[in-house]
């Protein structure tokens, strides 16, 4: 049965320990949600929701850095309960999270998340190696959870920019004194559909049902005068997927399996729509001099990458779920208010059928909220939410890419 969310009133249900604090301002109004165009009703389809959130590490929320937010409802005791309501309301069937720290993963949601159905995996940024247990617990990273009925996990992978900039240096000392002491990451997971993720019955090919996704999400670096770092973070995220998708057909293949690995891309990327990020993710490609790498002479070192001399490129043909005439913001805080994050999907084989709306721009207005956490609003950032339909493959070159350049 297609999703019911088309139906259901979203409503983010609070539950405020007050502190004998007064909130004056109302619920938000419901977020609405966005039909775009109805599935196929004339073969098996995949048809499957995915959801992309920050959700503010307790360790950044901080009075300095949200001394608009009451001290109370910044505590992680009271934002976690919000958040986790307003994960389990929307109820996807992938769950892609960024600044979950590692004992909040393994303590909070991930126990929390399996009495839902959920499994799920995680990984801190690059920094917690070189920690002790106590201290690697406080450390931020990247988590994706998936529906266990619909979906199995056959390999995870782990993207480290800080390796890959130390590997591609080529004695450039801005790739090893800007971009190789960033430690984001990015963290991959390859799934396989279950027959409970298909509708209108499984596809007539057996070998089909198994269908594969690479999920992944990825937090790139935040600092805006570091947009060469973003750039660069976002071509090593691209060149590793790529091989990463070449290994999966490879290790698929020999288990029986089509190689046609889907690919989703999901996170914070830091990163407005008009950036190179979002123009290299987007088109394909980015010019070799582009604004963003800010004349820093990074091209020996990025020869590897692939392109030309003029530009780089990418072979997965991508496009984002989001536009900013549906969301004109994803993260809204004091300071800075902006698209930064997005849920991209390989769009020769998969569908938008609806998306989550943003919340009502008229009732940050009238209730005078200045930026988020709010106590109404547990993270700085929105989550998005889309539903996907998925047709099974029938050629080669049906993995979300186009012919290599």
């Amino acid at each position: 049965m297609v999703s019911l969310l088309h139906s259901l009133s979203p409503i983010f249900i609070v539950r405020l320990h007050l502190l004998d604090q007064k909130v004056t301002a109302t619920l938000p109004p419901q977020r609405p949600w966005i039909p775009l165009t109805r599935p196929n009703r004339t073969r098996p389809t995949c048809i499957f929701t995915v959801m992309c959130y920050n959700v503010l590490c307790d360790k950044y929320a901080t009075r300095q850095m949200y001394g608009y937010c009451p001290s109370w409802a910044l505590e992680w005791d009271y934002r976690k309960k919000g958040i986790l309501d307003e994960i389990r309301h929307y109820s996807a069937d992938i769950i892609s999270l960024q600044e979950v720290e590692t004992d909040q993963f393994y303590n909070f949601f991930l126990p929390e998340l399996k009495q839902d159905g959920y499994d799920g995996i995680f990984s801190p940024k690059s920094r917690a190696k070189t920690m002790s247990e106590s201290e690697r617990k406080y450390v931020d990273g990247c988590a994706i959870f998936f529906r266990s009925a619909k979906f199995s996990l056959v390999k995870e992978h782990l993207i480290e920019f800080n390796q890959l900039a130390m590997a591609n240096s080529e004695g450039s000392d801005n790739m090893l004194n800007r971009v190789m002491p960033k430690d984001n990451i990015g963290l991959a997971a390859l799934l396989k559909t279950k027959e409970a993720a298909w509708e209108n019955g499984i596809p007539t090919d057996s070998s089909m049902l198994g269908q594969p996704i690479l999920v992944c999400t990825a937090h790139i670096h935040w600092d805006p005068e570091f947009c060469d770092v973003k750039l660069i973070q976002t071509m090593m995220l691209s060149n590793e997927l790529r091989s990463i998708l070449d290994d999966s057909a490879r290790t698929l293949r020999l288990a029986g399996q089509r190689d046609n690995v889907q690919l989703l891309l999901c996170g914070d990327f830091n990163s407005l729509p008009d950036s190179g990020v979002v123009e290299f993710l987007s088109s394909g490609r980015v010019s070799a001099e582009h604004r963003d790498f800010k004349e820093l002479g990074y091209a020996a070192s990025l020869r590897r990458m692939p392109g030309s001399e003029h530009e780089f490129t990418h072979n997965f043909k991508l496009a984002s779920a989001y536009s900013e005439d549906i969301m004109p913001y994803t993260n809204y805080t004091f300071d800075f208010k902006g698209i930064i994050d997005y849920i991209f999907y390989s769009k020769q084989s998969m569908t938008p059928l609806g998306l989550l709306g943003p919340l009502s721009q008229d009732w940050f207005r009238e209730h005078k909220v200045v930026g988020c956490p709010h106590p109404h609003i547990p993270s700085d950032h929105f989550p998005l939410l889309v539903e996907l339909e998925m047709c099974p493959s029938t050629s080669g070159n049906s993995n979300g890419l186009i012919g290599r350049r």
